[in-house]
């Protein structure tokens, strides 16, 4: 098999890992489509956000297991309605699981912080120091 060079050094990128196909692991109970994530990077730390509108932190549990950080929801909601001629009940189940595979020997794994507010969780992932970009240096010519 021949390959051709774009001229572009080959540099794994971190989001590589983030990305990778997790067909078997990302999914959705329900049906439902699963919810949106957006994962951004600055110098410091990797930032997951997660659009779950209409859940509470106690609806999410967060699991780190051998750098695959799991995101997962199970709720349930039971409506009852109740008139001299009927009672209705209705059930609503909604259950999702996210996976992501943490870059190894960049995060800072016992420093994850996670928040919800505003139908959004965010989970913060710091980067080791010796991960962050260091600024140029201009060497001296002796």
């Amino acid at each position: 098999m021949l390959l051709k060079s774009s001229g572009i050094p080959a540099m794994p990128s971190i989001f590589d890992d983030f990305f990778r196909d997790w067909s078997l692991s990302n999914y959705s109970d329900t049906n439902t489509t699963l919810p949106a994530v957006n994962i951004k990077e600055n110098e410091n730390e990797f930032t997951v956000e997660v659009a779950v509108p209409g859940m509470s932190k106690d609806d999410f549990k967060i699991n780190l297991n051998n750098n695959v950080l799991t995101i997962s929801s199970e709720k349930t909601v039971e409506n009852e309605e109740n008139n001299d001629k009927y009672t209705r009940k209705e059930y609503s189940y909604q259950s999702f699981e996210r996976s992501f595979n943490l870059p190894k020997n960049i995060v800072e794994s016992d420093q994850i912080s996670a928040a919800y507010k505003n139908g959004e969780l965010k989970i913060t992932i710091p980067k080791k120091e010796e991960a962050k970009p260091t600024p140029p240096k201009l060497i001296e010519i002796q």
